[in-house]
């Protein structure tokens, strides 16, 4: 699937506003029939464009009231260095996103914990010592004013219709 057309951007949309719709509402909402519907999710799931379905939790009912953004400097930046680093990272339950960066720093990672001294112990205990780390420095969020938003997609529309 290369080209997206103005349904399947309607149905992107859609399942990320709500992705427990049922086929027949989410056919309904995008003005196609249930069959066709259907046929398109399973199409956008398969070539990847839709890459799963999860519960968005709120960190602090499950008592996760930290989340901090940590930029890890890394020892040696080469190719299998920096590939073990990376597993290592994706092995972090706390680790709830890592972005290789430009700039100074070499990851940025967004770390959650149930509070400052849990924070402290997994950043000491685990974070400092993964393999090729060099240093870690550390922002905590005060608040959060916009979290797990939704892609924009109206640039998809303008290129269905040119």
């Amino acid at each position: 699937m290369d080209h997206l057309d103005k349904f399947d951007i309607a149905i992107l949309n859609e399942l990320q506003a709500d992705g427990r719709l049922t086929n027949a509402e989410l056919a309904q909402r995008v003005g196609l029939s249930a069959a066709p519907c259907w046929r398109r999710v399973r199409a956008l799931e398969e070539s990847g464009y839709i890459r799963g379905y999860r519960a968005e939790i709120d960190r602090r009912k499950v008592g996760l009231g930290v989340l901090a953004f940590v930029r890890l400097y890394a020892e040696r930046n080469n190719g299998d260095i920096t590939r073990t680093l990376e597993e290592a990272l994706r092995a972090l339950p706390e680790v709830v996103a890592c972005h290789y960066i430009s700039g100074t720093g070499t990851f940025e990672l967004q770390v959650v914990a149930q509070d400052l001294d849990s924070f402290s112990l997994f950043a000491q205990q685990r974070l400092l010592n993964l393999p090729n780390v060099k240093d870690l420095q550390t922002s905590f969020s005060l608040g959060e004013v916009k979290a797990g938003g939704a892609l924009p997609l109206s640039h998809l529309g303008r290129q269905a219709k040119a």
